[in-house]
């Protein structure tokens, strides 16, 4: 009777652990982008120097970003930004005859909102650079270095349940383990 005890416990404690694990999986299917507050316009450009011919990266807010907006430059022209997880992005070409110097780039919601920012354009054959920082509008995001984070997106949520779950069978394992040594020795 004291081993169907221990069974039943085990199989409660596995069904416990188990329950976090169900839940956890869709959670990991796609990461969740960082979102700018519903009231920031804004549009930036990647890199921020760049060689005619190449292309750039825009990513752009409007207090709507489920319909398009229109980004402009002398750089590259007029383009339209679409929606993209939570915000608008396109990757134009700057014109293979763009001049050195710095452009204006220009957002254009459709409430009538703007933003702008700069592009430098400069020789072909000078190097270009990537910007250091993150805007000073948006949250800056840390590495993804420690728990998790190097995992990849289907691990790190499954840490914790899993190791728990293991964690909470191996100590049903082993309370099992003790009572059956101590019956044996009792026996003898």
């Amino acid at each position: 009777m004291g081993s169907f005890r221990v069974r039943e416990a085990l199989l409660v404690a596995a069904a416990a652990c188990a329950a976090p694990l169900a839940g956890a999986l869709p959670a990991q299917a796609e990461p969740v982008p960082e979102q700018p507050p519903a009231d920031v316009i804004f549009v930036e450009v990647t890199p921020g120097t760049v060689s005619p011919g190449y292309l750039v990266g825009i990513r752009a807010s409007c207090r709507n970003n489920t319909v398009p907006a229109i980004v402009t430059s002398d750089a590259f022209g007029r383009i339209q930004v679409q929606p993209q997880r939570g915000l608008l992005t396109a990757s134009p070409m700057v014109h293979e005859r763009t001049r050195p110097g710095n452009y204006r780039v220009k957002l254009e919601c459709p409430g009538g909102e703007t933003a702008s920012t700069m592009l430098q354009v400069v020789k072909q054959g000078q190097p270009t650079r990537q910007p250091t920082h993150p805007p000073s509008h948006l949250p800056s995001r840390g590495p993804a270095t420690g728990f998790g984070g190097t995992a990849g997106p289907g691990l790190g949520g499954l840490l914790v349940p899993v190791g728990l779950a293991v964690t909470v069978v191996g100590a049903g394992i082993g309370v099992a383990a003790s009572r059956r040594q101590a019956r044996g020795a009792a026996g003898r």
